[in-house]
């Protein structure tokens, strides 16, 4: 699967309205999605693990949080909002997956003078253990409820996600389960893979797209934090991966080809095995590993495998000339374009570069193609190129993303923060004679 870089995600959600709906888990795949849409870094523990703060990473706390009554009850709020001249995600907090409050949410995106492109959504461990022992069966019947309210409220255009749960562990100790539900701990490991199933059923029946984030971290326990729950920061990034290439498949975007340079690191910070290719955030924690060693990692040999001998050619023809290798600095013009028009590569789109089996769910949606199952499980970027000099016959002409000008003009969404005043130009200190 490509890693996209923080670029390429600006390119790709350029003039996108997104919504996060959910539990804690979902506010880590808003927090994650706003880091990934400015720099290159994964999140810290500390981020992981903070809840309603003022601010995050240049994003507004709108509703609640800090600005409200801190708790664990149910009725806590929070709603979040990062916004710039191109992007516009929001974050609502939810404890429930259909209730009075997600119907004022409903109704407040419905009147927004902008329409979400995209909602991302899930809401399933608060649902089955917080509402007394009728919960799971209430659960099934508001997923009904939502799915139906969805369906008649969203346009066409508007992409729904719904993700599904990801796996708990057998002994869980996070703040959302109270003292007194904590015998509830052993039975929601197979409680929630029922309620996946439920959720992803009525998803398909009303005609919206399933992530399987159950299935993708199946075998991910060692990415899980401690409390049985949560997931560290590589397992959120590669979350973000996967619903990127889902939103890139949905629109009908190519993503960008690159060499393969060889195999990902599949790392294992309990063994402390450390990764490429993307910078790691200052860490509080001392218990935690680094993400990039300082100093470049030394390799036995080439990442690729040399190609087989060229048969020489007969004698009586020509030597044939070698490629020329393209000049990182010279890029053809970029044209501008409608902002909805997506970015493309002047390399062809291969399958085998980028599956969409990943998408993997019991109930396929119209937008998912493909169902093979991918067994490797790596959650590291794209790691730097080789040390060695790249010979001519593995280079690859430079990739251009069309479609988006450098000088972005004024986007549709307004920002928080103030516009810079513009300079004045100075005059110049030698100014040319005019034509007598």
């Amino acid at each position: 699967m490509v890693h996209l870089r923080s670029s390429e995600v600006r390119q790709l959600l350029h003039n996108k309205f997104i919504v996060v709906m959910g539990d804690s888990i979902q506010r880590s795949v808003y927090k994650d999605l706003v880091l990934l849409l400015q720099k290159d870094c994964l999140l810290t523990t500390r981020q992981l693990k903070l809840r309603g703060e003022l601010s995050f990473e240049q994003d507004n706390l709108v509703e609640g949080g800090q600005k409200a009554t801190m708790h664990n009850g149910i009725s806590y709020r929070e709603v979040r909002e990062f916004c710039t001249g191109h992007h516009l995600v929001r974050f609502y907090f939810l404890t429930r997956v259909y209730s009075e409050y997600v119907q004022a949410i409903l109704e407040e995106l419905q009147s927004h003078k902008h329409t979400p492109d995209v909602i991302i959504m899930n809401s399933c461990l608060w649902d089955i253990s917080r509402y007394g022992q009728d919960s799971f069966n209430s659960y099934r019947k508001n997923l009904a409820n939502l799915f139906e309210h969805l369906s008649q409220m969203l346009p066409k255009s508007c992409l729904l996600v719904w993700n599904t749960a990801m796996p708990v562990a057998q002994e869980i100790t996070a703040r959302f389960l109270p003292p007194e539900n904590l015998r509830l701990a052993p039975t929601l490991r197979e409680k929630v893979i029922e309620a996946n199933f439920y959720s992803s059923v009525e998803a398909k029946q009303h005609n919206f797209d399933v992530l399987d984030l159950h299935f993708h971290f199946r075998r991910a326990e060692r990415y899980r934090q401690d409390d049985g729950v949560h997931w560290n920061e590589r397992a959120h990034r590669h979350l973000s991966q996967l619903l990127l290439a889902h939103m890139a498949d949905a629109w009908g975007v190519e993503l960008p080809r690159r060499q393969p340079v060889g195999q990902w690191i599949k790392d294992d910070p309990a063994r402390g095995e450390p990764s490429q290719g993307v910078e790691r955030q200052p860490q509080t924690s001392r218990n935690q590993w680094p993400l990039a060693p300082t100093l470049p990692l030394s390799r036995p040999g080439p990442l690729l495998p040399l190609p087989a001998p060229r048969v020489s050619l007969a004698p009586l023809l020509p030597p044939q000339p070698l490629p020329i290798p393209c000049h990182p600095a010279v890029r053809p013009p970029l044209l501008f374009s409608p902002q909805d028009t997506h970015f493309s590569s002047d390399q062809p789109f291969q399958s085998g570069q980028f599956s969409f089996s990943y998408f993997h769910s019991d109930v396929p949606s119209s937008t998912q193609t493909g169902t093979g199952v991918e067994t490797g499980f790596m959650f590291d970027p794209q790691p730097p190129g080789p040390p060695f000099p790249t010979p001519y016959y593995q280079q690859l002409a430079p990739v251009v993303h069309r479609g988006f000008p450098r000088n972005l003009p004024p986007g549709p969404y307004d920002s928080w923060r103030p516009r810079p005043k513009p300079c004045r130009r100075q005059a110049q200190a030698y100014p040319e004679p005019k034509p007598h």
